[in-house]
């Protein structure tokens, strides 16, 4: 028990010394720091609400174009930026891997809890624009608070469980298919124009889209998300006739993605040390 003890507490202590490196490296030797994980949303979502609010500003279902992109922006970026860091993450720690006897996985995890930190920083951004946007000016105000924000915290379990069972199969399919670094790169652009961080559904009027985006997971946490800062809630079941997020199908994505990812990590794992 005390064996057990003792390596579950050095597992979770070179966790922390991960993230928190990862963290570091994120932004070494940058004059402001940890302070663009702040600012990188905040100026992501003025690029994005100055050329698209034109075009999409109208169909945000009551929510103000500028938080509408920042809320969405954020959350997916939890699953951006997990599984493109972990991609290359055991191939980038061979040495670690042939000297010591580290367990793998470790090394995608600690890249998904690093995107999670940043994604709280960056939830501090969309906070500040939101209390902006709720201000008496330029004609506001645009946003108003609600106590269900408090609730959006139920999305975040989901996508990091989605997030990591992704990055566990891209971290052990990068070190057999070397070529799946430059193919995932092309499938990551086009799953982020497929999910609706700067266009709405709605918007799009069209019942085909709407149909198809119920099997996207990631429109289910961008939007189920969203919902909340509406001060509405997601739908918990599923349904295939609209386009609405769901609670249900959120986690039933997460535990898919885990269970494919761990099991194709757990095949590979005797033979990843031979080809590092």
């Amino acid at each position: 028990m005390k064996t057990l003890n003792a390596n579950i507490g050095q597992r979770m202590y070179l966790l922390r010394l991960l993230v928190r490196r990862n963290i570091k490296n994120q932004y070494y030797r940058s004059f402001i720091g940890v302070l663009w994980t702040v600012l990188n949303p905040l100026l992501n979502m003025i690029v994005m609400a100055f050329v698209f609010s034109a075009l999409f500003g109208r169909h945000t279902d009551g929510l103000d174009y500028p938080v509408y992109i920042l809320a969405g922006n954020v959350v997916f970026n939890i699953m951006r930026a997990s599984t493109s860091s972990s991609l290359t993450c055991l191939v980038g720690q061979s040495d670690m891997l042939q000297k010591t006897r580290v367990p793998i996985e470790i090394f995608p995890t600690a890249n998904v809890l690093s995107a999670l930190v940043t994604f709280g920083f960056s939830f501090i951004a969309l906070l500040l624009v939101a209390g902006f946007r709720a201000l008496p000016v330029f004609g506001g105000p645009h946003y108003v608070f609600s106590w269900q924000i408090v609730l959006s915290i139920a999305v975040l379990p989901a996508v990091t469980v989605f997030s990591l069972g992704i990055s566990y199969f891209l971290s052990a399919l990068y070190v057999f298919f070397r070529d799946i670094k430059h193919i995932y790169g092309v499938l990551l652009t086009l799953w982020t124009y497929l999910t609706p961080l700067f266009y709405s559904v709605d918007a799009l009027n069209s019942e085909l889209v709407s149909k198809v985006m119920v099997f996207n997971p990631m429109y289910h946490y961008v939007e189920g998300f969203r919902e909340f800062f509406r001060g509405g809630y997601p739908a918990i079941g599923i349904s295939f006739s609209s386009a609405e997020p769901s609670l249900l199908a959120m986690y039933i994505f997460a535990a898919a993605a885990l269970a494919i990812g761990w099991a194709f990590l757990e095949a590979m794992r005797n033979k990843i040390a031979a080809n590092l």
